[in-house]
C-alpha cells in the first residue's frame, strides 16, 4: 500500500487549503481597508456632541372625550402603541445621526411615525365610536416635530 494520499484526499486537502487562503486574504484586505477609520462616537463632530434632539408629539390622552368602559382596553392599548412608536422613533433618531441628506429625518423618521400615529388614532376613534359619539379631529394630533 502506498504512503501517498489517495487522489480524492489530495483534492479535498487542496480545496480546503485554497478556501482557507481566500478567507484569510479577505480578512487581511478588510483589515487594511478599515485601518484608518475611526468610530463616530470617538470623533469630535459638533453635531454628534450636540445630540440629535428628540421627537415631540402632541398628547393624545388629554384630548380624548369620555371613553366608554367597553372601549377602554382598546384605547389604552393604542395609547401605549403611540408611546412605543415615539420611543422607537427617538431610538432611530439617535442611531442614524449623520446619515442621509437634509430631509432625512422628515422622510425616514417623522413621516413614517406620522403614518403610524394616524392609524392608531383611527383605531381609537373607531373603538370609541362603537358605543359613543365618534371623536373628530384626532388626526390633527398625528404630526410630530423634532426639538433640539
Amino acid at each position: 500500500m502506498s504512503r501517498a494520499l489517495p487522489k480524492y484526499n489530495k483534492r479535498r486537502v487542496a480545496f480546503i487549503g485554497g478556501a482557507a487562503a481566500v478567507a484569510l486574504s479577505g480578512t487581511a484586505i478588510a483589515g487594511f481597508a478599515l485601518a484608518g477609520e475611526t468610530s463616530q462616537s470617538g470623533g469630535t463632530n459638533a453635531r454628534t456632541l450636540a445630540g440629535p434632539g428628540t421627537i415631540s408629539c402632541p398628547d393624545v390622552a388629554s384630548q380624548l372625550p369620555a371613553i366608554p368602559a367597553s372601549a377602554q382596553a382598546e384605547v389604552d392599548r393604542n395609547l401605549g402603541q403611540l408611546d412605543t412608536q415615539i420611543q422607537e422613533a427617538n431610538k432611530r433618531l439617535v442611531d442614524t445621526v449623520g446619515q442621509g441628506g437634509p430631509n432625512f429625518v422628515q422622510n425616514a423618521i417623522l413621516g413614517p411615525l406620522e403614518d403610524k400615529r394616524v392609524a392608531a388614532l383611527n383605531r381609537i376613534e373607531t373603538a370609541i365610536g362603537r358605543t359613543a359619539e365618534r371623536p373628530a379631529g384626532l388626526d390633527s394630533l398625528a404630526a410630530c416635530t423634532l426639538t433640539k
